[in-house]
């Protein structure tokens, strides 16, 4: 028997359904009057799990650099055809991706909304790998791997993250190298398959337009029971200092492209809901555009509006605030960027900055709320970080000047930042 729970909003009103299926799976539930419908299928298992250990299991197990991503890319076949093809018959409009630690399969459609989520159910549940396929499949994503050596903006994010990290897996692209993708065979894969795709380490979400209980009907027609195994992550210990505070390298690109990152230590487990919003307070309050930092950024002709942006790069066992963008002058934006964190420090953020952040955010995350493939998104993220939605908004909500400020004191730290810069050829 499921165990359902509401969970509500009391600023918006919005409500959907935590259900605790008995196969082990969690499911969310979002009914939302739309013209379409959006289902996300996910596990906890991303590119950053190449060393791990089965809670029935006494030793540790290191499989090849890319295999999360591999692993995603062979569950659309199967012995009968291709996912994709049967996801045509119904109008859907299927697509996956791998991440540093989630592995997510989803389809949005305006009709035939249950068949496509009995394929989704089903295609996820029935690996099938052979030495042929998997043969085949390496020469697809080597290919995809030489794209993307190619790719100036995957390049920059990359150099950063090799500044940044000594150890941690956060480093190595996610696809993997040609090298490592060499070394999977069918037997590594169903290892992986088995030990993350678990059902008690995945959850689905489904927001739109569908009844609740032909859903329920149909996971429990579709859900194959999992063994309560737990997966430890195993990490080697990351040093608080970066690995080199720059880097540069030319690419074909019009400008030059930067990431100055500012790197946190990180100690037990991932940002709370509390400290999530506090940091994107911050990075509103230093350079949105409606930022002085931005401004001058602008009218000096450093930045240009269609690339600037800010981030809170966060995981297991990672955290970093990232800035990037296109400049003629990626040092003299570090530069100003470090000047206005000192003087955020020293000053303290205004009242009307603070304000305008948090409005900014709240704002945002309210409008989110009118996409059902945002809502389903965010609900699969933040239950993998051990977040909820709602309890985000709310702790944007009830953010104060001096907790943010407080947030500050472990951020953005000059001595353990780092920039990454790509220049044009020649």
């Amino acid at each position: 028997m499921s165990e359902i729970k509401e969970i509500k909003s009391a600023r918006t009103d919005d409500l959907y359904y935590t259900v605790n299926h008995p196969s082990g799976l969690k499911i969310y539930l979002y009914p939302k009057k739309s013209s379409s419908t959006f289902a996300i299928f996910g596990t906890k298992y991303g590119s950053i799990d190449n060393c791990f250990r089965r809670s029935d299991e006494t030793e540790p197990q290191t499989v090849p650099n890319g295999i999360a991503h591999y692993l995603e890319h062979k569950l659309f076949e199967s012995a009968d055809g291709d996912a994709f093809a049967r996801y045509a018959k119904t109008g859907a409009c299927a697509n996956a991706y791998t991440s540093f630690d989630m592995t997510c399969y989803l389809f949005s459609c305006t009709s035939h909304f249950y068949d496509s989520l009995e394929i989704l159910l089903d295609f996820v549940q029935s690996p099938y790998f052979t030495d042929k396929t998997v043969k085949k499949e390496q020469g697809i994503i080597g290919q995809e791997i030489r794209m993307y050596d190619d790719d100036p903006q995957w390049r920059v994010m990359f150099d950063l993250l090799g500044n940044l990290y000594h150890t941690h897996p956060v480093k190595i692209d996610i696809a993997g190298t040609t090298e490592s993708i060499a070394k999977i065979t069918p037997e590594l894969l169903y290892k992986c398959y088995n030990t993350f795709y678990n059902l008690n380490n995945m959850a689905l979400c489904i927001a739109g337009n569908f009844d609740t209980d032909r859903v329920l009907s149909i996971c429990d027609k579709m859900l194959k029971p999992s063994k309560p195994v737990s997966v430890e992550r195993i990490f080697a210990q990351e040093p608080e200092s970066v690995v080199r505070i720059r880097s540069e390298e030319k690419l074909p690109v019009a400008l030059p492209i930067f990431e100055l990152g500012f790197k946190e230590p990180v100690s037990g487990g991932r940002a709370s809901s509390k400290e999530l919003a506090e940091t994107d307070i911050l990075l509103k309050a230093l350079a949105s555009p409606a930022s002085p930092l931005y401004r001058n950024l602008l009218d000096d002709g450093l930045i240009n509006e269609a690339s600037f942006g800010q981030q809170y790069f966060e995981g297991p066992g990672f955290a970093s605030v990232i800035f990037s963008g296109e400049s003629r002058d990626p040092d003299a934006v570090a530069e100003r960027i470090n000047q206005e964190i000192v003087k955020l420090r020293r000053d303290g953020i205004s009242r009307e900055a603070f304000g305008r952040a948090k409005n900014m955010i709240y704002g945002s995350s309210i409008a989110a709320l009118n996409s059902v493939s945002n809502i389903a998104n965010s609900i699969v993220s933040f239950a993998f970080a051990g977040r909820e939605l709602f309890s985000y908004i709310d702790a944007v909500a009830e953010a104060d000047v001096d907790s943010v400020m407080a947030r500050l004191k472990t951020q953005f730290r000059p001595e353990t930042s780092a920039i990454s810069i790509v220049r044009p050829e020649g």
